[in-house]
């Protein structure tokens, strides 16, 4: 039994990730709970446009079948994913994707399934999105 709900997990996950980019470089906060399509919004200082982060939090699990999923109709810009309880030296791993990035790499559903989601496997997370892993700065393409 954890000593917090999943609301509160979720809510540690946005704030966590916020923290993560504003400390490298990029102004990050919260948007107000139940906000349509993303958790957090960015500003970059060079940039008109703002940023919009959808977050999703997951205890790993390897080889559970348990996925991070989202709705393709959901408007974001960059996917971040929270992995906790993770094997190894790494209790806990981030990943921040750019939309496109995401869009391309995960599973999709089928064109007659009855909902609209892209999905990663949580044990897959690491190995196809590597390259993404801290990547606090929000670099399109980082460096390996």
């Amino acid at each position: 039994m954890r000593p917090y709900t999943s609301k509160q997990l979720g809510d540690a996950c946005e704030m966590l990730v916020a923290a993560e980019v504003t400390l490298a470089g990029v102004p990050t906060l919260k948007v107000p709970d139940n906000w349509p399509h993303y958790d957090l919004i960015a500003q970059r200082e060079a940039e008109p446009n703002p940023l919009r982060i959808s977050v999703k939090a997951r205890t790993y699990a390897k080889g559970s079948g348990k996925f991070v999923t989202y709705n393709v109709r959901d408007n974001f810009d960059w996917l971040a994913i929270v992995l906790l309880k993770c094997e190894g030296d790494k209790p806990r791993r981030i990943f921040l994707v750019p939309r496109a990035v995401s869009d391309e790499k995960a599973r999709k559903d089928g064109p007659n399934a009855k909902t609209a989601e892209h999905y990663y496997r949580i044990d897959e997370v690491e190995r196809i999105l590597s390259e993404y892993e801290n990547n606090f700065s929000l670099n399109e393409k980082p460096a390996l």
